[in-house]
């Protein structure tokens, strides 16, 4: 069964289209009808309310006007028997003939286009009137149906257009179908075939939507559901705004995809779907596509998980997860300890942690013993939050002993139907590149009920998602992996070593800081963070050989991150007891008497490079002597690039530097920012810098002047420097 063709106007409209009449549209400039009727006028309750500009009658003089117009009473709708167009010779020109019991109205327009809308208007109102009132009692369904079809071709081939026109329909056959359950499966279908041209351009109504719903959950395999609700579904998709405003519209979009999984061909159905959404093409050309299909998403597996929610004994808050498994236990957990799996070794192992809580934890490997300090920090959360009303950090919360809470989630069959169904589209949108920034930044806030991250499934196979943000270059992207703000836990948290999503050995969590280490320009803020909560998983996978965490302590060594001088030598000893280690270890062993040398006192003060000069050329010269006395340096006119910086911040006297009309970007500007906190003078003129690198440059206050002439320095980043550089204009 197919939708109804969409009808055009007839032809007696000659192709015009009219608006319908509106209050206040109409001027009345004359009135014709027997003395009998002289009280009575049409006022807003029925055809709005006309305000005649003048008014003669057939047999008398010009009436006078009443409190509500020129007559006392209105005529209703129902009461208007025939409307005609007067077309008899020597007839009134542009008027109108309304029959009512008792005698005729003549309505008299300013021309003739205003006419026709006058008499399309009373045609529309008086039969919307007669189906209302024919479909509020309805008898035999075959008429029903027939009177429904006549009703939606009048919409269709009405001249009229405003929303209404094919609204109203749709809202009659709304109430209908909600006033009588009764109904078969046949005259569903039926009446769905019936409206669905409507459908085409308008969105269904709520009472409407309830019945697609149920449509849906007890025909999935309908061929209803693929031929009429499939353009509905899609033009809800793009056109939609705001789900809270129209909730249904969400849910039916819900019960629409989980009715195509429910096909033989399953998720590939649903693939093929969302292609379709997306289109051929790289970039989408809906932009409200992915908020929507992630709103329901959203909403889906929150569905899930609502049983658990909704019930205390389940589901806590999270402050009761914390208050209730401290008064079970009658203690504090002693160690925090996250929760991975539910397991019965973790319950055995609890007697040995607690006699061990305050003692380190020795890894051996290669005779070499590497002391892993437990944080500590978590827990002292833990304990000054007692008696606090205020919510706990959520992976605080999580991070509890397995012996006092585990929270063991059992979804249903059909929930757990519906959890793999949206997060596959969950997954398969992150496959698209255009729609993975996006997708990143709604997915940031962890729109999840905590329910959902302890529950193992979840979190395993959202995991691909988190993957596939780590895998992406762009820094829009995989900058989501952090925390929305400080203080919230982010996907880095959740699925580093510990870290209630983490269920491998730690080689998502190397892949997430190999690729924020790479675009952070706060690269000594991250390297502290990761040293004061994640030092042990990375002091653990650099001796097992993987080679982004060897740079990560190296980095730690070089920028003197590491205080405490025992830890210092764990780390040396972690680094030297792999190949990979030994190496990177040796030239950092290099790179720190190089620069011993070149901090050295004693070298010039002022220093030019030739221009066409390179990095290469800049690294030569720094390592050919002395340059701690080295003040100002200039770069102008060379070509030397970001990579530069690498060499620029190990100049510890350096105050003004010249980069005018270089190859110097971002990333250059994001590793000066942290180190050459002393800087004073700065010349940027003609170089690629963007907002993003300027915007580094806030931490710097010891700036006195900055050049940023011919950049792509926007309006609002030169106010926003201004302000936090302090300076003044």
């Amino acid at each position: 069964m197919g939708a109804a063709p969409c009808r055009r106007p007839p032809l007696h409209c000659n192709g015009m289209r009219y608006k319908l009449l509106q209050e206040g549209d109409i001027q009345v400039c004359a009135i014709r009808h027997p003395r009998t009727f002289l009280s009575k006028i049409l006022t807003s309750k029925f055809l709005r309310r006309w305000e005649p500009h003048h008014l003669t009658l057939a047999d008398t003089g010009v009436a006078s006007a009443t409190p509500t117009g020129y007559m006392e009473n209105s005529i209703s709708y129902s009461a208007i028997e025939d409307v005609q167009l007067l077309s008899w010779e020597n007839a009134p020109k542009y008027c109108l003939q309304l029959t009512i019991p008792g005698g005729t109205v003549l309505l008299q327009a300013a021309n003739s286009y205003l006419r026709d809308q006058w008499f399309h208007s009373l045609q529309w109102k008086k039969k919307i009137y007669k189906y209302k009132k024919v479909l509020s009692n309805p008898s035999r369904w075959e008429v029903v149906l027939k009177e429904i079809r006549t009703l939606v071709d009048m919409a269709l081939t009405s001249p009229l257009q405003d929303d209404s026109i094919h609204q109203a329909p749709l809202e009659i056959v709304s109430k209908l179908l909600s006033e009588n359950n009764n109904l078969t499966t046949q005259d569903h279908e039926s009446i769905i075939v019936a409206i669905a041209p409507l459908l085409e351009n308008n969105h269904p109504p709520p009472d409407l939507c309830e019945f697609f719903c149920k449509h849906c959950r007890e025909r999935p395999r309908s061929m209803v559901v693929i031929e009429v609700f499939t353009p509905v579904v899609q033009r809800i998709l793009k056109h939609n705004m705001d789900f809270g405003k129209c909730p249904r519209l969400r849910l039916f979009t819900q019960e629409y995809i989980l009715a195509l999984n429910e096909l033989n061909a399953g998720m590939e159905v649903v693939k093929k779907f969302i292609h379709s959404m997306h289109g051929p093409t790289g970039q989408c050309p809906h932009p409200r596509v992915l908020p929507n299909l992630v709103a329901v998403c959203l909403a889906a597996i929150y569905s899930c998980y609502e049983e658990f929610i909704n019930s205390r004994d389940n589901s806590p808050s999270l402050k009761e997860i914390r208050n209730g498994c401290q008064q079970q236990c009658d203690r504090k957990p002693n160690l925090p300890l996250r929760l991975l799996h539910t397991s019965p070794d973790l319950v055995s192992q609890e007697a040995t942690l607690t006699e061990s809580r305050l003692k380190p934890v020795i890894v051996t490997s290669n005779e070499i013993h590497v002391e892993v300090e437990r944080n500590n920090t978590a827990n002292q959360k833990m304990t000054a939050n007692v008696g606090n009303d205020s919510e706990p950090n959520l992976i605080d919360c999580l991070m509890v002993s397995p012996t006092c809470s585990t929270m063991s989630i059992e979804l249903s069959a059909q929930a757990d139907r519906i959890l793999g169904c949206y997060v596959e589209i969950l997954k398969m949108l992150s496959d698209y590149d255009d729609w993975r920034p996006a997708l990143a930044s709604l997915l940031q806030p962890i729109p999840f009920p905590k329910e959902a991250l302890a529950h193992e499934k979840f979190t395993k196979e959202l995991k691909y998602v988190i993957q596939r943000f780590a895998e992406d270059p762009r820094q829009e992207v995989h900058s989501c992996l952090l925390s929305v703000r400080a203080g919230k836990d982010g996907w880095f948290q959740l699925y580093s070593p510990g870290g209630v999503a983490c269920d491998d050995d730690g080689e998502l969590f190397a892949s997430m800081v190999h690729i924020l280490m790479g675009s952070c320009y706060k690269t000594k803020k991250f390297l502290l963070s990761l040293a004061e909560n994640k030092l042990g998983p990375c002091m653990l996978l650099a001796l097992r050989g993987n080679q982004t965490m060897v740079e990560i302590l190296c980095l730690m060594l070089e920028y003197n991150i590491i205080d405490n001088n025992d830890t210092q030598l764990q780390i040396i000893s972690t680094l030297e007891s792999t190949d990979v280690g030994k190496r990177m270890y040796e030239q950092l062993c290099d790179r720190q008497r190089e620069l011993k040398e070149l901090q050295r006192k004693g070298g010039p003060t002022r220093l030019t490079l030739p221009s066409k000069s390179t990095d290469a050329d800049l690294a030569r010269l720094l390592s050919s002597g002395s340059f701690g006395n080295l003040e100002n340096l200039s770069l102008a006119f060379t070509n030397v690039t970001s990579a530069c910086a690498e060499h620029l911040i190990k100049l510890p006297s350096l105050k003004q530097l010249n980069l005018w009309s270089t190859q110097f970007g971002d990333a250059g500007l994001r590793l000066l920012s942290e180190h050459l906190t002393m800087l004073q003078v700065l010349n940027l003129c003609e170089t690629p810098v963007t907002d993003a690198g300027l915007l580094a440059l806030s931490s710097m206050k010891s700036l006195c002047s900055l050049n940023m002439n011919s950049t792509k320095l926007s309006a609002d980043t030169y106010e926003d420097l201004k302000v936090l550089l302090s300076y003044t204009c």
